[in-house]
């Protein structure tokens, strides 16, 4: 059986000349850049390449990695583009009202009185708390806050979230 793997960043660039990429984090968890800790580089089909985490700051809104022995950036130029990702053993235990990206995207969406509005395909992070976009059958993407008064049930077994729509968040 393959093992999944999850992506955790991108690396968008290169930094300096010592093997330093500049990555997009798509994780909560700092502590997967963590040195000594393991990820895995992925680009198209390729087979994923094993990567030890050397070192690791913040920048300008990136995470700033180097591997072990890629003390060059003749070394991990390539990288660029490509993805960084852990395998589904790595995922940390989450809390209870927790939830990875890859368990709510794919969720069908309904109201509190059981009316299908769409399927989450996308969350954003602008701040202060997540955004669900959800896809419906005709229309535009809605944009579904993930707070308390909204949000009532998240059943992931189910694939399914039940939401009290706010007014106008439905228009």
């Amino acid at each position: 059986m393959e093992d999944k793997m999850f992506n955790i960043g991108k690396i968008v660039n290169t930094h300096g000349i010592r093997g330093e990429v500049k990555v997009l984090r798509i994780s909560d968890f700092e502590e997967r850049f963590s040195v000594g800790k393991t990820v895995y580089l992925v680009r198209d089909a390729e087979n994923p390449i094993k990567l030890t985490i050397a070192g690791h700051r913040i920048h300008k809104n990136f995470d700033l990695i180097f591997f072990e022995d890629l003390d060059n950036i003749n070394k991990v130029e390539h990288f660029k583009g490509a993805h960084l990702k852990i395998h589904e053993n790595q995922l940390t235990d989450l809390g209870e009202e927790e939830y990875y990206y890859h368990e709510i995207i794919g969720c069908e969406v309904f109201t509190d009185n059981e009316e299908k509005i769409g399927t989450i395909k996308e969350i954003l992070s602008p701040g202060a708390n997540d955004v669900w976009v959800v896809q419906q059958p005709k229309g535009k993407d809605l944009l579904i806050p993930y707070i308390e008064d909204v949000i009532k049930v998240v059943d992931i077994d189910a694939k399914k979230v039940f939401i009290n729509p706010m007014e106008g968040l439905l228009d």
